[in-house]
């Protein structure tokens, strides 16, 4: 404990010398100059704006303290915009002020206030189910089906699957479904947390129908256009993109390799080998988010039911589902592409209107509308069964609410940090220095891994998407103008952005998976990592080199497997069982 004061101590007063000299050394009459662009932040600021996000990182493994980490990492940024154009007492006065102002703007973003409601209704959701015992029941029906940790790790990858259409969702609906089993079958909350992790953004990113691909189809029609092909077939390019999609396919399949070996490293093994030897499935002096085992047991005496569970579950499925279409749909009718609604109105079931109508969405809205419809029908289905009244259902669904107050606080910070960074230009820094020239074959591999290190730093893969790709496309055009490295490019920018976004610590989906797991957040950061970073190695150099040289993608895909299950077979050690 006094090693750790003292670590501490050592790193604040390092950070106040380094502050101190910067103030000396860099305010001079042009920083005094009024500066408005993240441009000019970036090229005034340089290396330091990567110092926001590198301490949150940091401070987050040596504190273990999450909500600490994001925010001195916030209040460093704001310091950093603020001297530009104050003195060294000024800016941190303003930092301290300007935190709440930022903390509010995150708040008042519709997108923003949109999942914290979705996230705080979802939490009621599952504190209904589980008052109603059908988490419960659930949990008992699955571990029938679930011989053993192989098997209920394996439907735990199937459930992901099957929510491929929003990784938010993803994230909260797999987690409470399938924790109950996965505890029985003595598998770690580490592990549940990364295959719940690793089938949210790397499915939805890559699905036909997501609240991904609109966006989706919008950069890269945007990114066309500016090397003058502006009749491209978006969703045609969108499309063949997919087999090119290298990490977000290779994780899926990482994780039924480590399934069927059984076999782990690293971090992660330590936790399985823990879960199978000792029954514990969460670390000792761990902090899991969201509510604990114990805190909505079934009430006694009730009948156990699947139906209890499975009934608001396919209510929030299905619902979130047409809310996308209607939501998507009456979007596109109130804006002014005559062309889209025409085509919509003509062919209103259409799978291509489907698709678009998903894309324009705004998944925030709809997930919530969709969460509180199945709160309404969770209730109604308790109070006719007599399981609770109308006062204690609503109890414990203000309950299952509070359960996640953390996890608001936490996005809340994130979301600052993340505009910040923005404000500060860090992507743009990280842009300019790592775009240099380079060999044609090299580019869509140095492309996926700037994209993975801002979307890393920033812990947004939709921003490093916007970022990336009107750069992209044109730089791709002018090294080598071919279709097929153009796609390779294109594709080695949106599945870079998820990589970044999968492994980072101020990433959203991260959190969200913590949650629903109800892990240790940073023990899922911390075991996670190596799998991640392993994943992307191999898509870089048994994917995009080979493929940029001319390999086929049928023969790059399947061999790039293999090379994944070589490492399991051989170099991940076992887990007892």
């Amino acid at each position: 404990m006094l090693t750790r004061e003292k670590n501490l101590r050592r790193i604040f007063e390092i950070t106040s010398i380094f502050l101190i000299l910067f103030t000396i050394f860099y305010t001079h009459p042009a920083m005094a100059q009024e500066v408005d662009s993240a441009s000019n932040n970036a090229d005034t600021l340089g290396i330091l704006t990567i110092l926001p996000p590198l301490i949150a990182i940091v401070f987050a493994f040596i504190t273990k303290n999450v909500v600490i980490s994001l925010f001195l990492g916030t209040i460093v940024g704001i310091f950093l915009i603020n001297i530009v154009s104050n003195g060294f007492i000024e800016a941190l006065a303003m930092s301290f002020l300007n935190f709440s102002e930022r903390i509010l703007a995150a708040l008042s973003d519709p997108w923003n206030a949109g999942i914290i409601l979705q996230v705080l209704t979802i939490g009621g959701v599952i504190a209904l189910i589980g008052k109603m015992g059908g988490t419960k029941a659930v949990a008992e029906a699955l571990a029938k089906k679930a011989k053993g940790p192989r098997s209920a790790q394996f439907i735990t990858w199937l459930l992901g699957l099957f929510v491929f259409f929003d990784d938010y969702a993803n994230s909260l609906i797999v987690g409470p479904i399938m924790r109950p089993v996965t505890d029985k079958m003595k598998v770690s909350r580490e592990k549940l947390s990364f295959i719940i992790d690793a089938t949210a953004a790397p499915i939805s990113g890559i699905a036909f129908i997501s609240t991904w691909v609109g966006y989706e189809l919008t950069l890269i029609r945007d990114g066309y256009s500016a090397i003058g092909e502006t009749s491209v077939d978006a969703f045609g390019i969108f499309m063949n993109t997919i087999p090119f999609r290298f990490y977000n396919i290779l994780i899926l399949a990482f994780i039924v390799l480590t399934i069927i070996f059984l076999r782990e490293f690293g971090p992660m093994h330590s936790a399985e080998k823990r879960a199978r030897t000792t029954g514990m499935v969460i670390r000792e002096g761990s902090t899991p988010m969201g509510s604990t085992d114990d805190e909505f047991e079934p009430k006694e005496g009730i009948k156990l039911s699947v139906w209890n569970a499975i009934i608001p579950i396919l209510v929030l499925i299905i619902g979130a589902f047409l809310g996308f279409y209607y939501n998507g749909y009456t979007g596109i009718l109130a804006g002014e592409d005559e062309v889209l609604k025409g085509a919509i109105t003509n062919s209103p079931m259409a799978f291509s209107t489907i698709q678009v109508t998903f894309g324009k969405a705004d998944a925030s809205i709809v997930l919530f509308q969709a969460a509180l419809l199945s709160s309404c029908v969770a209730i109604l289905m308790g109070v006719c069964q007599k399981i609770f009244k109308i006062g204690e259902a609503l109890e414990t669904w203000v309950g299952g609410m509070k359960s996640l107050i953390m996890t608001g606080v936490i996005l809340l910070l994130a979301w600052s940090l993340s505009a910040v960074i923005k404000d500060l230009g860090t992507a743009k820094y990280l842009v300019s220095v790592l775009s240099n020239s380079i060999p044609y074959y090299l580019l869509p591999s140095i492309i996926f891994v700037l994209a993975a290190i801002i979307s890393f730093a920033t812990g947004t893969s939709y921003g490093t998407m916007g970022i990336m790709m009107p750069l992209t496309i044109p730089l791709a055009y002018g090294i080598l103008p071919s279709d097929n490295f153009i796609l390779i490019a294109t594709s080695a920018v949106l599945t870079g952005a998820i990589f970044g976004d999968h492994c980072s610590p101020i990433s959203d989906t991260t959190i969200l998976s913590s949650m629903g797991s109800s892990c240790d957040f940073l023990d899922h950061v911390r075991t996670q990592m190596p799998y991640s970073i392993m994943v992307a190695v191999v898509s870089v150099v048994a994917g995009y080199i080979p493929v940029s040289l001319g390999v086929p993608v049928y023969i790059v895909l399947p061999a790039s497997i293999l090379i994944l299950a070589l490492i399991v077979r051989f170099v991940f050690k076992p887990v007892e069982v």
